[in-house]
């Protein structure tokens, strides 16, 4: 990787999220806004340049002159904030996007406020729009102080309190502020008949929609009934995980973004933007334990009213969703994209949505299984489809699959797909026991038992002491710290505590947990990857059942050091402990809840 693309890009890390349940933008620490995508999660980007800063579109807004900045959040909200300190005086950005209440009309606007705070400040802005990736053309129209910016499938009006200009299609400006000034940029999806808005409208609709942002994700948190240690950490999971919700279906985004890469200048780049059934289920588990009962209830709908059921290769259920229930997902490049810091592909769409992956019943299930018991009962047609997923785990358990890891080198009989399969049966079966539904317990409980002595028997390696990826194998898988987590092993089983020093020496590094060795098994993909931040919390939860709770303790405190400025997570931590992957991700910072919570317990 050349200098020269690595000072084109800030670092993965430096960049806040803000979003209004239906779509999301990243906003570097420079002010800038490199991915943003209209109207929603999944839609062609509008600002790409994350992934190539030539060609695919920014929102650049910063002091014209050398600053320092720092970024924070507005407590306990999602509206963020950039510092700007200056040799002239201290200024900052305040970048929110209003959620829609209910029975509003979402209008996905995008709120930029400039201030001045102490002295003197010029600034400079410039929004330069590359709508469908970076591969539509767009006319502009500047009005009295608004900028109408067209392409064929979509509209953005931008509203300012300073004159803008044409920049080669683009829009420019400078402008000075002084202590107490403040200057408002208003982007809006356009429907042609709205009018701009004059300075004044723009600026009191601008503290309206402040104020009214805050008080909702103030008192969405409020519901939470976490008291713990590290309370500011699991509330910003909490809040970063309510923002990747699409909140007119309810489903779960894994990521925001596409493409960000698992190594500089590697292959592994690929599209996060859909809902994963493992990834929201997990998800809504995390949000159960801290008490926010609506979103679970929100993805049962999703699951119920969003997604056709019929059987395909990976059975009645895909592993992903578009955000709208849609089962295609076709998988394409983008050539005319580099990719961050010239990590091409660019991928759109997800080939894996044809994959078959067992573990996605047992992840539905679990969460099933407490939201039927912390949220509310199941309603005879959620049983009745409960009943049809666990007959067919039943049927088709042993089958070889992908696995968890979505490999692309070939199925095998991986273990973690088995213990998911037999958590699938566990679960759905203490559901009928607890509420007396009608289940074929006589069908169930043999299945499970020989799961679980199948797991015992040939996921075991005697040679290695520990449990293994797949059977008759000998590589070992970090999917196997998931065995005493969903209490199918004791914490302290002797075969569970060797299988846990044996992954500890083989594949934990300073808190740090990779996946499994893809050079000792294939995974069928080019180039090598970080470690998995979500393997690394869920070492720590084993460590802590395991009774560690020193050792446990001082991995959590240390995998927090990892996170950035504002303590979100993105999929993987390099050799050099930089963010890798997409940004930032649900899976993480669920499991970060997860290990923060039963950590919390066990200290007391």
């Amino acid at each position: 990787m050349n200098q020269h693309k690595s000072v084109r890009y800030l670092p993965i890390a430096d960049h806040g999220l803000i979003g209004d349940l239906r779509t999301a933008a990243l906003v570097g620490t420079d002010g800038t806004i490199d991915w943003y995508c209209c109207p929603t999660f999944d839609s062609p980007s509008v600002f790409a340049a994350i992934l190539d800063a030539d060609r695919g579109g920014a929102f650049e807004l910063s002091p014209a002159v050398p600053a320092e900045t720092k970024q924070f959040y507005f407590p306990d909200t999602n509206v963020l904030i950039t510092r700007f300190f200056t040799e002239d005086g201290l200024g900052e950005i305040q970048d929110f996007m209003p959620v829609a209440q209910a029975g509003q009309c979402a209008r996905h606007r995008l709120i930029r406020r400039v201030m001045c705070i102490r002295g003197r400040i010029l600034f400079r802005a410039r929004v330069a729009p590359r709508f469908g990736y970076g591969a539509h053309p767009h006319t502009l129209r500047l009005l009295d102080q608004a900028a109408l910016f067209t392409s064929d499938a979509l509209s953005l009006m931008l509203t300012a309190t300073v004159p803008l200009k044409n920049d080669d299609n683009d829009v420019g400006t400078e402008f000075e502020l002084s202590q107490g000034q403040t200057t408002v940029f208003i982007l809006d999806q356009a429907d042609g008949n709205a009018p701009p808005r004059n300075d004044l409208h723009a600026e009191a609709e601008a503290e309206r929609a402040f104020t009214t942002t805050v008080a909702f994700w103030r008192g969405w948190l409020q519901q939470s009934t976490y008291r713990g240690r590290w309370r500011e950490m699991v509330h910003r999971s909490a809040l970063t995980l309510k923002l990747l919700t699409y909140a007119p279906t309810g489903a779960i985004v894994a990521a925001p973004t596409t493409s960000l890469p698992e190594q500089i200048g590697g292959g592994r780049n690929w599209d996060y933007r859909y809902a994963w059934v493992r990834d929201s289920a997990f998800a809504v588990y995390g949000l159960l334990r801290l008490g926010f009962a609506e979103e679970a209830e929100a993805f049962m709908g999703f699951l119920t009213r969003s997604i056709p059921r019929r059987e395909g290769p990976s059975g009645p259920l895909q592993i992903m969703y578009g955000i709208d229930g849609r089962s295609e997902l076709p998988e394409r490049e983008l050539p005319h994209l580099e990719g961050y810091r010239g990590s091409a592909p660019v991928r759109v769409g997800n080939d894996a949505v044809t994959q078959l992956q067992l573990d996605i019943y047992g992840a539905l299930l679990d969460s099933v299984y407490l939201y039927d018991k912390w949220c509310r009962p199941l309603t005879s047609g959620q049983w009745r489809g409960v009943c049809d997923l666990v007959n067919w785990v039943c049927e088709h358990w042993d089958q070889p699959d992908e696995g968890v890891w979505e490999t692309r080198g070939g199925r095998k009989k991986f273990l973690y797909s088995r213990l998911m399969c037999w958590v699938a049966i566990d679960r759905a079966m203490r559901i009928a026991w607890h509420r007396s539904l009608p289940a074929d317990l006589v069908r169930w409980g043999p299945v499970r038992d020989t799961i679980y002595w199948r797991i015992l028997d040939q996921g075991w390696s005697p040679s290695r002491q520990a449990f293994t990826q797949y059977e008759g194998g000998d590589v070992l898988d970090a999917s196997a710290l998931m065995l005493p987590l969903t209490n199918f092993i004791a914490p302290d089983d002797p075969l569970w505590l060797s299988t846990l020093e044996a992954l500890g020496n083989e594949l934990v590094s300073d808190s740090l947990v990779w996946r499994y060795d893809p050079k000792a098994s294939p995974d069928g993909l080019e180039g090598d990857e970080g470690t998995f931040s979500i393997c690394s919390f869920w070492y720590v939860e084993a460590l802590t059942r395991a009774g560690r709770l020193n050792e446990a303790r001082l991995a959590f405190e240390k995998m927090l050091t990892y996170a950035n400025h504002l303590g979100l997570f993105a999929e993987q931590i390099s050799h050099t402990g930089q963010q890798l992957g997409n940004f930032p991700q649900a899976f993480t910072h669920l499991a970060l809840i997860s290990a923060a919570f039963n950590l919390d317990r066990a200290l007391g």
